[in-house]
């Protein structure tokens, strides 16, 4: 499939909109599903069980966005509120559609948003897997943050919104 296929596959009916606080179980879904599809052991899966958590509350407090296409949510995201400097909260494909193009539109809102709201900056501590994919959409690794098991680093990443 080229790209202009892809480009065409995650545009028919999409829509990017603020998640419901009642959507927090199918979300918590999604970011399980995505954290397994990178093969990491059930053990570090419970490590970071609070982490990978949606709830309605946190819905609530932050700036939350899905992905809905033909009536599924497929990925979502979630940014920090307030200041210049941002922070990616979530950022979750559902397994079944990695490879769409959907963490492009996904990433293209949250540029559109930051810049509305004049954030300079967004801030990305990223999964080692997903490091790849955040360079491609222009993010400089800034340097590592530690994580959860010990010993594990995760890249920080830096993407200039102006």
């Amino acid at each position: 499939m080229c790209d202009n296929e892809k480009s065409n596959e995650t545009s028919a009916k999409m829509d990017i909109r603020h998640a419901k606080p009642d959507e927090a179980a199918q979300l918590t879904q999604i970011a399980f599903a995505a954290k397994r599809y990178w093969g990491y052991p059930e053990a570090y899966i419970s490590l970071w069980q609070n982490d990978l958590t949606i709830s309605p509350e946190f819905i609530e407090k932050n700036n939350v966005f899905v992905f809905i296409q033909m009536d599924r949510i497929m990925g979502f995201c979630a940014l920090s509120k307030g200041g210049s400097v941002r922070e990616l909260e979530h950022f979750w494909i559902d397994p079944k559609y990695i490879g769409k193009g959907i963490g492009r539109e996904l990433f293209r809102h949250v540029r559109e948003t930051l810049k509305a709201v004049k954030a300079e900056k967004l801030r990305i501590v990223a999964d080692p897997n997903a490091l790849g994919f955040y360079k491609k959409m222009g993010a400089k690794q800034i340097g590592d943050v530690a994580s959860t098991p010990p010993g594990r680093l995760l890249p920080l990443l830096e993407y200039q919104i102006y």
